[in-house]
């Protein structure tokens, strides 16, 4: 006799909330591709923002109805490859094409050059995603919960997403915009890679109570975007960005000897 099945279909059907959030991610990516190529760079760096959601979304939706499966896990990395990688990269390339002849008016520079730049900036970016998810995957079950090892890859999407909007936003244009987002694209991309320890706020506990000033922080934080959405989201994520390697600089230099104290080159004192 056949043994029941232990999956019942109503428990089937759970799993397509996860994973129906992890495509919805996927298709806010595909469309951020598509509106950069039609030449709408706010809509393609919304669009962005958006997969970053729903990115965040379908990871605690399948903890919470406990649906979490290694198909989901590989999904999910590949939508974020395309989401977090290859859309931020085409829509900065994009949006560099767009500026090439205005910053080759002014400097002189050779159009072919500029264009080379352009898109060996942003296939490193896309290459440091595929290289930040693969080391994730590998060594997700053996770090600190409390720390990433290198930029998240949505943050660093979120970055360069957010500069595109700003100086689209501002109409940055010419030769310093181009040179900014060459900048903001290859820096977000080696910070992905790099070494560098990025709190992750796990270890919050959203169930403790909380002081009234917390709370009211916790709620501006989420007002405040609306203000200026490009000029803010670029802020907070460039922030974040800088804060690690900022930090590392900053735990150097207070480690650095005393003039004249042990370890100093300088001659003893007498």
């Amino acid at each position: 006799m056949d043994e029941p099945n232990k999956h019942p279909t109503a428990r089937r059907g759970i799993y397509l909330l996860p994973n129906l959030l992890t495509t919805a991610a996927l298709f806010a990516g595909f469309y951020a591709v598509v509106a950069a190529i039609d030449g709408h760079f706010e809509r393609s760096a919304i669009a962005i923002f958006v997969a970053m959601i729903f990115d965040g979304l379908d990871g605690r939706v399948a903890r919470i109805t406990h649906t979490e499966s290694a198909f989901g896990k590989e999904y999910d990395s590949l939508s974020d490859m395309v989401s977090f990688g290859l859309a931020p990269a085409i829509v900065a390339y994009q949006w560099d094409v767009a500026r090439i002849a205005e910053a080759v008016a002014e400097t002189g520079r050779s159009a072919v050059l500029l264009s080379r730049l352009g898109w060996l900036t942003t296939f490193f970016f896309a290459a440091a995603v595929a290289l930040r998810l693969a080391r994730f995957n590998v060594r997700s079950g053996a770090q600190d919960k409390r720390y990433f090892e290198g930029l998240p890859c949505p943050s660093g999407a979120a970055v360069v997403a957010a500069f595109i909007w700003a100086t689209h936003e501002f109409e940055l244009r010419g030769a310093v915009g181009l040179v900014a987002a060459y900048c903001v694209t290859a820096l977000a991309g080696a910070f992905m890679i790099s070494r560098f320890s990025y709190w992750s706020f796990k270890h919050i506990d959203w169930h403790s109570p909380v002081s009234f000033v917390y709370l009211l922080a916790v709620i501006l934080a989420f007002i405040v975007p609306f203000l200026d959405p490009p000029l803010v989201l670029f802020t907070i994520f460039g922030g974040y960005a800088l804060s690690a390697p900022l930090l590392w600089v900053w735990r150097k230099l207070r480690r650095r000897p005393p003039r004249g104290g042990p370890g100093s080159e300088g001659p003893p004192v007498r």
